[in-house]
């Protein structure tokens, strides 16, 4: 079964495409590393996956086929929103009281016994707790209700490291514990190579990069050698990126090219998350090669 699953989504904006023709194909019990750049059309994504905004063309379902944002849809899924909104005025205690008459599935007794474990009082106002304290009650709301799919849209921006740790410590144990599916939007690329299974990338509204983690990395190297002879080389794989210091060339290339097929001083070794996709973000870069050779790293990524 999928958890999420699109045809041709897109969302335009008057005249601006915020996201447009993306397919994908998620399975149920994946944590997926949804990353781009700021505007890349990650929020947009999530908006349209837990039914904030309708689509202007295409399909999305969730939850083995629900139409995204439909009764059935809603209660499956749990969002957690960029700098979690709460109730600054509220205690602990009133803003469970006032989530759980919202919602027709509730679990108080999870919610509060969490709480417990974090060493958050009920009777504290929201706006006297730390950046970290309030991201943890905004995750505590969302499992609360029980979800099959949880969304979280940068919810470690504001964290420092510890409090990102234990953020995503409970975002494992709720996968692992209740097989809870994840989409997780973040630019802390080291807490993602952690935990995610999938990785969906975004660039300028559209989808570049889409699957399992293992099998992408598994398919991308990262080549390093002699400057003199990367147009040469760069003319026989397809490159992703470029980059030079002033005598050697570094290629990210979507091929599992080994030693054996590599022009003599190259080396190939395997790409990790973070460098697989930074190269796919960075902005081609014409000056990498020698002038005579800059044409050939014009291979589009």
């Amino acid at each position: 079964m999928n958890i999420i699953e699109t045809h041709g989504l897109g969302k335009r904006y008057r005249r601006t495409w915020a996201l447009r023709d993306c397919s994908l194909a998620i399975p149920a019990g994946s944590v997926v590393a949804l990353v781009g750049h700021n505007g890349a059309g990650k929020t947009t994504l999530l908006n349209l996956l837990v039914g904030l905004i309708e689509p202007t063309e295409g399909s999305a379902s969730v939850l083995g086929g629900e139409r995204a944002g439909s009764p059935a849809a809603l209660d499956g899924v749990g969002y957690v929103a960029q700098e979690a909104p709460l109730y600054q005025n509220l205690t602990v205690g009133e803003t469970l009281r006032v989530i759980a008459s919202l919602n027709r599935r509730w679990d108080q007794d999870q919610a509060r016994s969490r709480l417990a474990e974090l060493g958050i009082p009920l009777n504290r106002r929201v706006r006297r707790m730390s950046g970290g304290q309030q991201a943890q009650l905004a995750l505590t709301l969302a499992l609360a209700r029980r979800p099959r799919l949880l969304v979280l849209d940068e919810p470690l921006a504001m964290l420092d490291p510890l409090a990102r740790f234990d953020f995503m410590d409970t975002v494992m144990a709720a996968t692992s514990r209740d097989g809870v599916s994840v989409v997780l939007s973040s630019h802390v690329l080291a807490e993602l190579e952690r935990v995610a299974d999938h990785l969906v990338l975004l660039s300028r509204g559209r989808l570049q990069v889409a699957g399992p983690v293992r099998q992408l990395t598994a398919v991308h190297r990262v080549l390093c050698g002699p400057l003199q002879s990367a147009g040469r080389l760069l003319e026989q794989v397809p490159a992703v990126h470029v980059s030079r210091t002033d005598d050697q060339a570094r290629i990210l290339v979507n091929a599992d090219i080994g030693k054996d097929g590599l022009p003599e001083g190259w080396r190939a070794q395997p790409a990790s998350l973070e460098e697989m996709v930074l190269g796919y973000l960075r902005e081609p870069d014409a000056s990498a090669l020698p002038e005579a050779e800059a044409q050939s790293e014009e291979v589009p990524a």
